[in-house]
């Protein structure tokens, strides 16, 4: 079990150091015939993608929450998804958080919400099926998890969308700007991104139908969460409404997207 095999390596471990859970070829088969997203992989991506899962199985723990029953199966596909992202990037990139805690559905959260004319504050339930915390978990509905498995191709995918605000997050802030590998300026990252997501304001708020989700228009934030995951899920959207963004990403996740 790798629940058992991630305190069991925990303990063993000195400070400082990560354990690397062993994934047999049983699991590994039933997670590449579990999506089509994973048969897309050539056999050098599917072997990296393995050793990142591994790596990150033994620095997170998987946390159960409102009466799910988690399994093994159910670790790993995350711990998949998760990676998919960095593997160009490297591993570490997930570093500075440690858990991921899994809903059986949406989940409510009390938010408070603070009117910006008024001044007013009100508080209300958000009903969500995924939120990263700030050096905190990331929190998931598995029947959303599941969902995007089955139907790997049409631009949604919870994990991915997550695990884009945690690179966002590395630099300290969540503004749209993650940290940057060397291949890329934070210069031509800004302008590349703002471009785009003052056009899809505009077009939000002029009422037109866009083929990018709108919830990108909520902020910049939201906008690199939201093209990350269509990156990797419907990449040729990305590559028709915006080529300067999807160009920018291909070099971000070097070696990692999905064409298609």
């Amino acid at each position: 079990m790798i629940a058992r095999l991630l305190a069991f390596g925990r303990r063993l471990l000195r400070p400082g150091r990560a354990a690397r859970v062993p994934i047999d070829d049983a699991s590994w088969s039933r997670l590449l015939a579990r999506s089509a997203l994973f048969q897309r992989l050539d056999s050098d991506h599917r072997e990296r993608l393995r050793d990142a899962c591994g790596h990150f199985l033994g620095r997170k723990s998987f946390t159960a929450a409102a009466g799910h029953v988690i399994d093994d199966d159910q670790c790993l596909a995350i711990a998949a998804l998760a990676c998919l992202p960095i593997l160009a990037l490297g591993i570490d990139w997930l570093d500075g958080w440690r858990e991921v805690i899994v809903y059986p559905g949406g989940f409510r959260v009390r938010r408070e919400h603070h009117d910006e004319h008024s001044g007013v504050v009100t508080e209300g339930d958000d009903e969500l099926i995924g939120e990263a915390w700030e050096r905190g978990p990331v929190v998931l509905s598995w029947a959303d998890v599941a969902a995007d498995l089955d139907h790997p191709f049409e631009g949604l995918n919870v994990v991915i969308h997550e695990i884009a605000h945690k690179l966002d997050m590395r630099d300290g802030a969540m503004n749209g700007v993650p940290g940057l590998p060397d291949r890329i300026a934070r210069s031509e990252w800004i302008a590349t991104m703002q471009a785009a997501y003052d056009e899809l304001v505009r077009r939000v708020d002029a009422g037109e139908e866009t083929a990018i989700d709108p919830y990108a228009a909520e902020a910049p934030d939201e906008f690199f969460a939201v093209i990350s995951e269509t990156w990797f899920s419907y990449a040729t959207i990305v590559h028709d409404e915006m080529p300067a963004v999807a160009k920018l990403l291909q070099r971000f996740y070097a070696g990692s997207a999905l064409e298609g």
